[in-house]
């Protein structure tokens, strides 16, 4: 490791995200989580228990004060993002947050612009990006083992469309930046009830994820040097864990990520089944050499290791002066495709990125039609889907 500081970490918000990245600031060499804070002292005395971290608040100008932190990591709902990490920013310290950055696109510029006004590093805490499964993959393109990159599939979890893509389509389109490069345009179809939306089907997205549409997306990205690809984001009867993977398609061959950190090289452009020419095979993946298992602190979660190699990757941008691999420029370009693939399903057309239009496309769609905001629904996702299913059932005289 090329520096010998240790960097101090406050973590606000310690639910499960929280306990996540505190786990693996904590079990890092080069951080030491210093302070925690939330409004539910039951939550920040079991992180802080686990941890063995003292300095326990509800009020983060308090802690930030008080610990001086070289670095604040956000983990609260998608909601709070915008507010909380503007405040943060005030102080002048490094700050990442959780996944997606934030809501829209104008809360997203704002947060950027701040950034750059108080000279901090930042980042967006989409761990598979750095994971010992995408660097595996990486190297083995940097290789050379599938020739030129010319199509790209990401797959999903079988969440509902437009929340699938806010929670999980985040890693997997910034996953995919790290072989394609950016986004340029989008076209996508988005089906609800089994037709294709209407401004009616615009929702609050269940966690406060902001605002979508759609059960079922398919949207198509183009890339520089000819490079396409496809991002699904459909619903299902159950969820699926193994179903969030990217397959990188080359013109010798195939790589395969997978969330739960396995990676796969198949040293032909086509698989055939009984008789194929050749068969996936396993990429080794490899952890830092001063990553400890024992200091994980019992954290249950498959991530577990993509969230110490974002954590490594952290204080190596903070050691060199740079941006992190998934800044919040990059997590901005990730809103902007998201946000693109609303666009597209909506207006029936290609949108191209970056959008010189900043505002939330739904919520526009949703003016232009005479509309205003639509109505808050239930919080959790269970309650959510109910809600809707009933709301498609009377909507469109039928549920597909």
């Amino acid at each position: 490791m090329g520096g010998t500081k240790t960097y101090r970490v406050a973590i606000v918000g310690c639910r499960s995200r929280g306990r996540a990245a505190a786990v693996a600031y904590h079990a890092h060499p080069r951080t030491e989580v210093v302070g925690l804070c939330d409004l539910v002292e039951e939550r920040r005395n079991s992180l802080g228990e686990l941890l063995g971290v003292s300095a326990r608040f509800s009020d983060i100008d308090e802690m930030i004060k008080t610990v001086a932190p070289d670095i604040v990591a956000v983990a609260t709902g998608t909601a709070f993002h915008y507010d909380l990490c503007m405040q943060v920013l005030e102080h002048g310290v490094h700050v990442e947050v959780e996944k997606p950055i934030c809501i829209d696109l104008e809360q997203a510029d704002r947060m950027v612009a701040k950034a750059r006004e108080k000279g901090v590093i930042t980042a967006v805490h989409q761990q598979g990006r750095t994971g010992p499964a995408m660097r595996a993959v990486k190297a083995a393109f940097e290789e050379g083992r599938i020739g030129a990159l010319r199509y790209v599939t990401a797959s999903d979890k079988g969440y509902y469309g437009g929340f699938g893509l806010m929670n999980i389509g985040t890693h997997l389109i910034n996953a995919m930046l790290e072989l394609t490069g950016p986004c340029r345009e989008v076209t996508a179809v988005a089906l609800a009830g089994g037709r294709a939306i209407t401004p009616e089907d615009v929702r609050h997205a269940p966690l406060g994820m902001g605002t979508i549409a759609g059960e079922h997306i398919t949207a198509t990205l183009r890339f520089d040097n000819n490079v396409t690809g496809t991002l699904r984001q459909h619903r299902r009867d159950t969820i699926d864990a193994d179903g969030d993977a990217i397959e990188f398609h080359g013109e010798e061959g195939r790589l395969f990520w997978h969330e739960n950190g396995t990676a796969f090289w198949l040293p032909a452009p086509h698989y055939i089944p009984r008789g194929g020419k050749a068969d996936w095979i396993e990429l080794p993946t490899q952890m830092p050499e001063h990553y400890d298992p024992a200091r994980i602190a019992g954290e249950p979660r498959t991530s577990v290791k993509d969230d110490y190699c974002f954590v490594d990757e952290f204080v190596a941008a903070l050691d060199e002066g740079r941006e992190h691999t998934s800044s919040w420029l990059e997590g901005r370009h990730v809103l902007e495709v998201m946000m693109g693939i609303f666009e597209s399903a909506a207006y029936r057309r290609p949108v191209a990125l970056p959008q010189e239009r900043r505002d939330h496309p739904l919520l526009r769609w949703r003016r232009e039609a005479g509309l205003g905001a639509p109505e808050q629904g239930p919080v959790g996702y269970a309650e959510w889907l109910a809600a809707e299913d009933e709301r498609l059932r009377a909507f469109h005289g039928q549920y597909v």
